[in-house]
């Protein structure tokens, strides 16, 4: 990190940095910027200037005036925040989120972190039963079977570094490695449901593709059907938006189904993220706890219904479909 008021500091403070370690003579850095609170305001600006000076590093290194950049990307970013320049190189490539599991697309998906997030925020632990009554394409679930088995959410997928020059590859093999032997093989007492059977096959798919599929019951079901014998259970689920259903009596109907659900099995807590301020009202009840949280760029609150934790036994149980009430 150094600082810049000028285009020269930014150009010299580039330049100084020694870029021959890091980029080969054929990488592609394309920069990336963004600038907050600074004198030196324009990102396309410091973006070339960051481009113009690196260049020049490696035009006196390498002894060559061009660059066909026809080798690995080493993403560059340029972020100034009041005049303190930070050059950073994106060592994952695509966003984390991307797990590696989800191919397939479904209405709304919530993003693999964030459905982390919300288990984490949960107090859901490897013992206690589990179920997302309104799963989509079973990304909260899969995320919660790869808590519940200590799996790394990464193993499945690549990370940019893993092509540069100056890293170890071994490292990375041994991390994955590593993160195996970590894994747990225990019975873990999960389902996934949905009222859609087309969301419930990409839930399988996805499931499968996970590692986790034999640790998840799959049911197509509607939330009004949904009940179990188990005590202590963990419901954690994204209910459908306004812009995913369509009318506010739909939503209306659907959360007061889930507050008549949740008052059927009183020692279970229910987690659900939703993007209506009048949620509690229509669930029927006012939250222990709530967070605020956005989903994409929709403003939502977490809210955290709490019952009674269990001492840590498994018990097997059944989430079965019923007749309405």
């Amino acid at each position: 990190m150094f600082r810049a008021t000028t285009f020269d500091e930014l150009f010299e403070g580039t330049k100084a940095l020694p870029w021959e370690n890091w980029l080969p003579k054929d990488a592609a850095f394309p920069v990336s910027g963004r600038s907050v609170k600074s004198q030196l305001s324009s990102v396309p600006a410091c973006q070339a200037i960051v481009k113009k000076a690196i260049v020049d590093r490696l035009s006196t290194a390498y002894h060559q005036s061009w660059f066909d950049e026809t080798g690995h990307t080493y993403a560059l970013e340029v972020a100034l925040h009041k005049d303190d320049v930070l050059l950073t190189m994106d060592t994952s490539g695509e966003g984390l989120h991307k797990r590696g599991y989800r191919t397939l697309n479904g209405p709304a998906p919530l993003k693999e972190t964030l459905a982390a997030a919300l288990i984490d925020l949960s107090r859901y632990e490897s013992h206690r039963p589990f179920a997302d009554p309104m799963s989509g394409t079973g990304t909260i679930a899969i995320e919660a079977a790869l808590k519940g088995l200590n799996m790394a959410p990464g193993r499945l997928r690549t990370f940019a570094a893993e092509s540069f020059s100056f890293v170890n590859h071994e490292a990375f093999a041994r991390a994955r490695e590593e993160a195996r032997d970590r894994e747990l093989r225990q019975p873990l007492d999960m389902i996934a449901s949905d009222i859609d059977p087309g969301a419930r096959k990409i839930a399988e798919v996805h499931a499968q593709k996970a590692g986790v599929r034999q640790f998840i019951r799959f049911e197509t079901m509607d939330i009004r059907a949904f009940k179990s014998d188990a005590e202590y259970g963990c419901v954690v689920t994204n209910p459908p938006y306004g812009e995913r259903m369509g009318r506010d009596a739909d939503m209306d109907a659907l959360y007061h189904a889930m507050g008549q659900a949740a008052r059927r099995l009183p020692t279970w807590s229910w987690f659900v993220i939703a993007a209506d301020p009048q949620f509690p009202r229509k669930f029927g009840r006012k939250s222990d706890k709530n967070r605020k949280l956005y989903n994409g760029r929709i403003e939502c609150h977490f809210h955290q219904y709490l019952g009674p934790l269990p001492k840590r036994t498994f018990v097997k149980h059944d989430v079965t479909a019923r007749e309405d009430d």
